[in-house]
């Protein structure tokens, strides 16, 4: 038997503590307890409330600093790494729950509103750090299959949060808002998500199967990061993915609040939402074996991913407009209910898991093409956090967008087409920026040949 070089770790088992495989089903059991049950929340329209005005603005602030700070959640991640990054963010969200269990009582939408801003900040950290070790993390040849794992577990989240209100407003057909089970639940998850993420090791801690570990970079430095953060606004891949980050959460308040919140009654909400969120996973499995598997080159299987993912969505939407010139804000159809509405339930019903699975099959994609720009944790945490930053005002917009009572018509339409906008542009990345070899990619490092005195992040 060789001897193994001092710095060298066994790659043996691919379930060890510090394979990617663990690391990243665990930063998903992460996103799973915290974003998971968030968007269960959300996805219940008006934040599970009768009236949506606070949760339209709760989100409005939400996505106002998480636009800030989902840019510099890449800088940040680079000087704490990911143990002190991910327990902030996480914690934010206990908050946000909490407060809309305050306003089931009070009525009062000011906490809710700071709430929102904290999670925010929190968010940015969060998905910053996510986003780099899900990209950086697996090996080059494997980021499809290892996003699709990271988002199925997340997205199970959503159908445990969705069953959540189901079954504790299971009887209340007649119920305006959820009730205070139901926010206790969703901040019991988050608090375990928070101390679940203290597990996840720093990158340069993180070994690969063929002994590689994931970066070679030391703790950086403020002065480094608003350099680096700031030279992406001006760097053309960046550029040409803003639209696409623009354009993956701007159809939330949509489909939550216009199409589940308006078209069904409130526990049939949350039966929508666990198929919804079940709609994502199946579309991450999906898109990530065309993306991994398609095709021998990586350019081809993006191409591929991108077209499926253009003529999934162009029917999908198309099949919106189809419901959507049925009914407008001051004409609104009578509430479904998943028992008593019998046929006329379908319809609607296939729609909105059919949103669920294009919106995974959308950012898995996007994710996959980030992930392909670069192999080095250092510069995907910053890709990220410009996608998440982008993909944050553009949330922003969309609430108040809602709020302001636009004509449900003009909110399809431009969702459409801010998502049609984005296809060819992603194509002309791939094509311009993917690599059929790792010539393009940040190298890994391979343990041996680490500096000895060089500290992980």
């Amino acid at each position: 038997m060789r001897n193994q070089l001092p710095n060298q770790v066994s790659t043996k088992s691919r379930f060890r503590y510090n394979s990617p495989l663990v690391q990243v089903t665990l930063i998903g059991l992460v996103c799973f307890c915290c974003p998971g049950m968030f968007n269960a929340l959300s996805g219940m329209g008006g934040g599970g409330q009768v009236n949506p005005t606070a949760a339209n603005n709760a989100n409005t602030a939400l996505y106002t600093t998480f636009a800030i700070f989902g840019i510099l959640g890449g800088g940040i991640y680079n000087i704490l790494g990911p143990r002190l990054t991910l327990a902030a963010g996480c914690s934010t969200y206990v908050l946000y729950a909490g407060s809309f269990l305050y306003y089931n009582h009070k009525q009062h939408q000011s906490f809710a509103i700071v709430a929102g801003a904290v999670l925010g900040i929190g968010a940015g950290f969060l998905w910053a750090g996510e986003g780099a070790i899900m990209t950086s993390y697996p090996p080059p040849r494997r980021k499809g299959t290892y996003i699709s794992l990271f988002w199925s577990i997340f997205n199970m989240g959503g159908v445990i949060g969705g069953l959540i209100p189901f079954i504790l407003n299971y009887k209340r057909t007649e119920a305006a808002s959820v009730n205070d089970g139901t926010y206790i639940g969703f901040m019991c998850f988050m608090i375990a998500g928070t101390l679940l993420s203290l597990a996840i090791l720093p990158p340069s801690k993180v070994v690969r199967d063929d002994g590689t570990r994931c970066t070679h970079i030391k703790y950086s430095k403020v002065s480094t990061e608003a350099v680096e953060i700031g030279k992406l606004f001006f760097n053309w891949k960046m550029l040409l993915i803003a639209p696409a980050a623009w354009a993956s959460n701007f159809f939330y308040s949509y489909q939550f609040n216009n199409v589940n919140g308006v078209l069904f009654n409130l526990r049939t909400r949350g039966l929508n939402n666990v198929f919804y969120w079940g709609a994502q996973m199946v579309g991450s499995i999906g898109i990530g074996y065309i993306l991994d598997f398609s095709f021998q080159s990586r350019r081809k299987r993006g191409f591929a991913g991108i077209g499926i993912v253009a003529a999934l969505g162009t029917a999908i939407w198309a099949g919106g407009l189809a419901k959507q010139v049925g009914y407008k804000h001051n004409d609104l159809p009578p509430k479904l209910d998943f028992k008593d509405s019998g046929s006329d339930f379908a319809g609607p019903f296939v729609l909105y898991f059919s949103y669920g699975l294009l919106d995974s099959m959308f950012q898995s994609m996007v994710y996959w093409v980030i992930g392909a720009l670069a192999d080095d944790s250092e510069i995907l945490s910053r890709y990220v956090g410009f996608y998440k930053g982008v993909q944050s005002a553009g949330a922003a917009v969309a609430w108040q967008v809602d709020a302001h009572k636009v004509p449900l018509l003009s909110q399809l339409i431009v969702n459409w087409s801010l998502t049609t906008v984005s296809y060819p542009l992603l194509a002309i990345l791939v094509m311009l920026a993917v690599k059929d070899d790792q010539k393009g990619e940040e190298p890994s490092i391979n343990p041996a040949s680490m500096d000895n005195n060089s500290k992980p992040v």
